[in-house]
């Protein structure tokens, strides 16, 4: 049998999709499937700027530059200014997705052989893009018990070698909600000045926090700026997860010159995404707000649901649309498939994201799910009821009712 590469077979399944064909089979069957497994909010894109796209004319629909749209680039320096932060249109490269972003700059950063420093549990394609570019994950592990706080900063500078490119985090916190405060960053600021490293902070959900702590971003810290890179996206902030435009910003002009030869080789970002993009930075005022209070009624409807219940183990996030939750069960990937495939309560269940996914770690997560609260308060409720009652019928629970 011919075979496939070293490089396809060490690729992990995603933990947010794998069990996608068991949730087609579920609403085969006839059974409501509520889908808490992946970031993809509910809310309506803004309208303005989806009328900018559908009243844009087109006669030849052309390549866009390699860097992404002159006017959208010129343009994006206004929204970040609104944070008090200072950028210049040849600090920004447009990419296909934070996840182009974020592949395109493990490949310019690091050689195949080389390590990256992410606190975990992490955002599960960190892992998959670390190793379609050849790279190792040194995880750092934070715990559930102080909310997934950043690690201890001398754990983390005793994991840098000879090896190591990078640190990588998601601020607010994929899977986490996690907000890494201004102390945080600066702690992390004079590690990768101390090894001439890079800082690569994932950023893309800035808005959504709802804490009283402000939101503070990497492009923020002084003294490091050729060391920072930061990723961005209006897959969340837009409710425009399918325009496929993220972004790589950072000052360090040699890297994003390193950045744009893998750019020029797949061309371009997506055209449409872009015009999108470009009419939705001149929205303000109650979009925004509007959105990040709703997902906070989420947020604590979904704590007060799981706090609740017996055995569950949570904490009630800070940012971004995720809660990291542990469960009293045997292992999260079987129960995850047995609510798709064996559960149902009143013709529903619900699909999660099982937790050992987003670990580099072996056998950590085992008991932990991450919950995307991106469904209204209606359907939300009906999705912790299906959980409750999956507790008290799984096989493989880890408690006596």
């Amino acid at each position: 049998m011919t075979k496939l590469s070293k490089r396809s077979e060490a690729v992990a399944l995603s933990p947010i999709r794998k069990l996608a064909a068991f949730a087609d089979e579920a609403e085969r069957k006839g059974r409501k499937v509520h889908y808490l497994n992946i970031g993809q909010p509910d809310i309506k894109a803004p309208i303005e700027a989806i009328e900018k796209l559908t009243s844009t004319e087109f006669g030849v629909l052309k390549y866009c530059p390699s860097k992404g749209l002159t006017s959208y680039r010129n343009k994006l320096p206004t929204y970040y200014k609104r944070f008090g932060i200072s950028i210049q249109p040849e600090d920004i490269l447009i990419t296909i997705g934070a996840s182009e972003a974020i592949y395109l700059s493990l490949m310019a950063c690091a050689d195949p052989g080389d390590e990256i420093i992410i606190p975990e549990p992490f955002y599960a394609n960190y892992q998959g893009f670390s190793t379609m570019a050849g790279l190792h994950i040194h995880p750092i592990n934070s715990s559930i018990k102080d909310a997934f706080a950043l690690p201890s900063v001398t754990d983390i500078e005793a994991a840098i070698n000879d090896r190591t490119r990078a640190i990588m985090l998601c601020n607010p916190s994929n899977p986490t909600g996690y907000v890494y405060s201004k102390k945080d960053l600066n702690a992390l600021a004079k590690i990768v000045a101390k090894h001439d490293i890079y800082l690569i902070v994932d950023e893309v959900y800035r808005e959504f926090i709802y804490s009283d702590q402000e939101f503070y971003s990497a492009l923020e810290l002084e003294n490091v700026s050729d060391n920072v890179i930061v990723i961005d996206s209006i897959s969340k902030r837009y409710s425009a997860c399918g325009a496929r435009v993220g972004s790589i910003i950072s000052r360090n002009h040699k890297f994003l010159s390193a950045v744009l030869k893998y750019a020029q080789f797949r061309l371009s970002a997506p055209l449409f995404g872009q015009i999108l993009a470009e009419a939705a930075i001149d929205i303000q005022g109650s979009y925004l707000t509007e959105a990040v209070e709703e997902y906070n009624r989420r947020r604590l409807h979904l704590y007060n649901r799981l706090k609740a219940m017996p055995g569950v183990t949570c904490y009630l996030p800070e940012g971004a649309f995720y809660c990291f939750v542990e469960l009293p069960i045997d292992d999260s990937d079987r129960f995850c498939q047995w609510l798709l495939e064996s559960f149902e309560y009143k013709g529903q269940t619900v699909m999660l994201a099982p937790g050992s996914g987003f670990y580099a770690s072996p056998g950590l997560g085992k008991k932990e799910v991450r919950i995307a609260y991106i469904l209204n308060t209606n359907d939300l409720e009906k999705s912790m009821d299906c959980l409750e009652h999956a507790l008290l019928q799984y096989p493989g629970r880890t408690i006596i009712n």
